[in-house]
């Protein structure tokens, strides 16, 4: 299929920006309620590890303390976090791609052309998402069933599995597929010109196309919130940061390769030192 067209007048300039500030404002909005509810579910939290004090705060946030073995209602909350987690996490640096469909959209409106919402192709990346947070709940899960993984700040209980954690995160960082992943996530309009879908569909398509890309580049280092701390808000951000530093700054590149070597030697010291 012929990649759209990016020639044309379009809108007049005063509502592409008012249109380009809706979309990036409704970005902001949406990031920003995932983070207060990350943070409000942070002060549940011990709370609930203690005698059960902090269930009523704790279910007024679609949460309980979890008991082994887990129920379904306790997978679907912890799915429900993860997810929440991914969008505060991903979105921020997906929001180059959704800008940049959004600009190829209104000019084939402009054309006279089918038009299709930005937030159809936005969908796309909460289903991508979606299932890697399905697979981090069940990674959860089995850490847990294996008391490797604390039930409060949901760590790692064990050096060993941080250090190797760490090492795989490491060496991943410095594979072909981390850095063709990163390719696509860093060149939206190569992304844009090459892979364009037409109709609803191909737009629902495209973003979770795109989104397991955005996947693909930090799947492992997500892993690492198992060493830090799922509940550990700073870590979190700090990773969050991270993976938006490697798309966006001019230098991501370097910062990967840079980021695999020190997280190999800080994963093999975890190794040898054991704590």
């Amino acid at each position: 299929m012929n990649p759209p067209e990016t020639s044309g007048a379009g809108a007049p300039p005063r509502l592409r920006l008012r249109e380009r500030w809706a979309i990036l404002g409704g970005l902001i909005g949406i990031t920003t309620l995932a983070w207060l509810y990350l943070y409000r579910l942070t002060l549940a939290m011990p709370g609930m590890a203690m005698d059960g004090g902090g269930m009523g705060q704790a279910a007024e946030l679609g949460m309980r303390a979890l008991p082994r073995p887990w129920t379904f209602p306790d997978a679907a909350l912890m799915f429900v976090m993860w997810w929440v987690m991914m969008i505060g996490m991903m979105l921020p640096s997906a929001a180059p791609m959704i800008l940049t469909f959004a600009t190829i959209n209104r000019r084939k409106r402009a054309r006279g052309q089918p038009y299709v919402p930005t937030a159809l192709f936005s969908s796309g990346y909460l289903i991508a998402w979606g299932g890697f947070s399905l697979a981090a709940t069940a990674a959860q899960w089995g850490l847990e069933q294996l008391a490797l993984l604390s039930q409060t700040m949901m760590t790692t209980l064990s050096p060993l599995l941080g250090g190797l954690l760490f090492v795989a995160a490491g060496l991943y960082q410095l594979t072909p597929l981390k850095y063709a992943c990163l390719e696509h996530c860093r060149s939206p309009f190569d992304f844009i010109l090459n892979r364009w879908r037409d109709g609803g569909g191909g737009a629902l398509a495209m973003g979770i196309d795109h989104g397991l890309y955005c996947i693909g580049c930090c799947w492992v280092v997500m892993a690492l919130l198992f060493v830090g701390g799922v509940m550990n808000l700073l870590w979190v951000a700090a990773l969050a940061a991270f993976v938006l530093m490697e798309k966006l700054v001019p230098a991501g590149q370097w910062v990967a390769r840079s980021s695999g070597a020190l997280m190999i030697a800080f994963g093999l010291t975890l190794i040898a030192t054991g704590r």
